[in-house]
């Protein structure tokens, strides 16, 4: 039996700086996507279920995506293919969506704007499944949690280029005060460039990565002609390994508060510290916070890619489970405390946990996982396993509306329950059951 070759560190950037584009329109979409559809005339108890075009894309388009690339062999490799495909098409939807208001003889700007959101995330899951599963083709046990951590570095940074953007541009002088109806050039140019960037990446990873051969693949993962037989989708859900379904749960919780934090902070913090009025989305007062929603959200981005450095040491030192329950319980303490904070500065301190836990979100959970999925099967079940991520968007989705009008229209308050859900996430990992060896069947 071949073993997987110890690969560069460079080796393993290049197949995943495709990420840093991904995630640099990820974060465009994450910090200004409300602030767009508030702009277009979306009011806050609608907002989460605009959101929830989203996940029900993620839910669909990822496994279909991952069964696809397992059985994928062109001359650009396996999931290459799809990642290029994804990245042309979420470059196109990031130029269109904060410029709907322009295409309103085609569509009334909201209704463009959510298809386009729709659209535009549609691409980023098309492109982003394969890359998880492209670390589990090609990365080994021993490396593996520096695989998921340099991928979840190069997301921290595309992050915090994605929330800077809006705010940078407007220190050189672009306007950030919107005409009603539409939104501000900041955030435009913002997405444009964005697209830029992520179209660029991919096509470094494209060009910089060979992907293995199905003859090498097969040998390097000691893949038996059995397992290459064709298994039904169904087959498949009933072979699930534990450790996903336990992992299952955290996931619901940690995504549950994610979603709510995406959605609710700009209002939040234009309610809570410029003390913005609902419907008051042409204002000075809340365009300006706005952008330091970008500020912070790109602050604890920075805090993530700082930890991601040193997650494998600590993973390798003291345990995956140790690390990754610790990170979640500090992101829900940092969640839960912005209820509390009337000062724009302060919510950095806030942002520590939050970026600490983000970054055990984006590696841990795929370290963990990846060790126990057949790698003949591994793009399927990442394509699967992405169900724990949207699954509790889409309940967010539907009871964010319900939620938020039952404590008054405060959206800060909104990140106060974030914050609960986090902190349970953190106290499932207990129940998770690792393996350490990769499994083939």
């Amino acid at each position: 039996m071949k073993t997987l070759p110890k690969l560069s560190y460079w080796q393993i950037f290049n197949l995943s700086f495709g990420f840093l584009g991904v995630q640099i329109g990820y974060s465009l979409q994450s910090a200004f996507t409300s602030r767009i559809l508030s702009t277009l005339g979306a009011n806050i108890e609608h907002l989460s279920y605009f959101w929830l075009a989203a996940p029900f894309a993620g839910l669909i388009v990822q496994p279909i995506i991952g069964l696809s690339s397992d059985k994928t062999w062109t001359r650009m490799g396996r999931r290459i293919p799809f990642i290029f495909g994804g990245a042309f098409a979420a470059t196109a939807a990031m130029f269109f969506l904060p410029n709907s208001a322009f295409f309103a003889y085609l569509l009334p700007p909201l209704f463009f704007g959510a298809f386009m959101f729709l659209f535009m995330d549609v691409s980023f899951n098309v492109t982003m499944q394969p890359f998880r599963a492209l670390v589990g083709d090609m990365v080994s046990e021993e490396q593996r949690n520096l695989g998921y951590s340099v991928q979840s570095l190069l997301i921290c940074i595309g992050a915090v280029i994605g929330s800077f953007l809006p705010t940078v541009l407007t220190w050189l002088g672009i306007s950030n005060t919107p005409p009603p109806g539409k939104v501000a050039s900041s955030v435009i140019w913002a997405f444009i460039i964005g697209g830029a960037a992520l179209l660029l990446s991919v096509l470094w990873t494209a060009f910089r990565t060979r992907e293995y051969s199905p003859e090498e693949h097969a040998q390097y993962h000691n893949i038996s002609e059995k397992e290459k037989e064709k298994i039904s989708f169904w087959q498949l859900l009933k072979d699930i390994p534990t450790t996903m379904w336990r992992l299952a749960i955290v996931q619901f919780f940690s995504w549950f508060a994610l979603f709510l934090m995406w959605v609710y902070t700009t209002i939040g913090v234009a309610q809570n510290v410029w003390h913005t009025t609902a419907g008051d989305t042409s204002s000075a007062d809340y365009n300006t916070a706005g952008n330091w929603v970008g500020v912070i959200f790109g602050f604890y981005s920075i805090l993530a890619a700082l930890f991601s450095l040193v997650i494998p040491k600590f993973a390798d030192k003291y345990g995956r489970k140790p690390v990754y329950m610790g990170s979640l319980i500090l992101g829900g303490f940092g969640l839960a405390s912005m209820v509390l904070i009337h000062s724009q500065w302060l919510l950095m301190v806030s942002m520590i946990g939050v970026g600490i836990a983000w970054a055990a979100i984006l590696s841990m959970p795929f370290a963990i996982l990846s060790a126990a999925l057949p790698a003949s099967k591994m793009g399927v079940y990442m394509g699967i396993f992405n169900a724990t991520v949207t699954i509790p968007q889409i309940a967010a989705g539907f009871l964010g509306g319900l939620i938020v009008k039952i404590l008054g229209g405060k959206a800060i308050m909104m990140l106060g329950v974030a914050g609960l859900s986090m902190f349970l996430a953190g106290i499932a990992v207990i129940f998770i059951k690792e393996k350490f060896q990769q499994v083939n069947e």
